[in-house]
């Protein structure tokens, strides 16, 4: 398991976000996310982090009008960086997000959103 010392910088701020329930802007692959973190954990020993999508820019252009289609793995590794949202921006999720066993994205969950919440 990864140690805390060798953990991303953009990995606290997720964990801050997810517990807070707060949405942040990642830039990622040279695209700037507005996402709202929902689970933390590794893959294959990689740092991951599952995400909901709910504005920025998107690979294919526009975000897909099926929310259930918002969803965004991301290696935590590979976020160049990461702010707080506007604070206007409001926390959100789909309602495909199984609480119980989020996604088969992460091996190994360190933290994660365990209940439904409203945003």
């Amino acid at each position: 398991m990864t140690t805390l010392t060798s953990l991303p910088t953009a990995w606290a701020t997720l964990t801050a976000a997810l517990h807070a329930r707060r949405p942040v802007t990642v830039s990622y692959h040279g695209l700037s996310r507005v996402v709202c973190p929902h689970a933390l954990g590794w893959k294959n020993a990689r740092p991951m982090v599952i995400t909901y999508q709910t504005g920025g820019q998107t690979s294919t252009g526009h975000l897909d009008p099926d929310p259930r289609k918002r969803w965004r793995i991301m290696h935590v590794d590979e976020i160049d960086q990461i702010l707080p949202a506007d604070p206007a921006s409001i926390w959100d999720t789909a309602d495909n997000y199984n609480y119980a066993n989020p996604f088969p994205a992460i091996d190994e969950l360190a933290i994660a959103i365990t209940h439904p919440a409203t945003g």
